[in-house]
């Protein structure tokens, strides 16, 4: 911070001794210590204050950016399973009745007559 030797500081505290004299030199010094403590807390302070700053906003991009990912995934994954399903809807109809089931399956095939007769008995 400052650059004061031994002989700059020896100066300081002859000139001091002078001009306050023997009597008032350890209130006076008692003083600048005092006043000098403060400005170190003052200056810790605003230095962990713009350092707690700097480490929000960092977070704060950080979340804006994982949104803004999280928001592209979903917009990509959400285009696949369009067009996955136009894929399927594109399917001609045609196609399908040509398509004969195979009996000798093991999967059933889905029974409507036993739906359509239960949609008919509800009130």
């Amino acid at each position: 911070m400052f650059d004061i030797g031994f002989w700059e500081l020896c100066l300081i505290t002859v000139v001091a001794l002078l001009v306050f004299g023997p009597e008032k030199l350890p209130e006076m010094a008692r003083s600048a210590g005092l006043w000098v403590g403060r400005a170190r807390r003052f200056m810790s302070t605003v230095k962990q204050d713009v350092s707690r700053e700097l480490h929000l906003e960092e977070i704060r991009e950080t979340i804006q950016q994982s949104d803004k990912n999280g928001i592209h995934q979903f917009i990509e994954e959400t285009k696949t399973s369009l067009s996955d399903l136009n894929k399927q809807m594109s399917i001609d109809p045609k196609d399908l009745i040509e398509k004969k089931p195979d009996l000798s399956s093991n999967t059933p095939t889905p029974d409507t007559s036993t739906e359509t007769s239960q949609k008919e008995h509800k009130p």
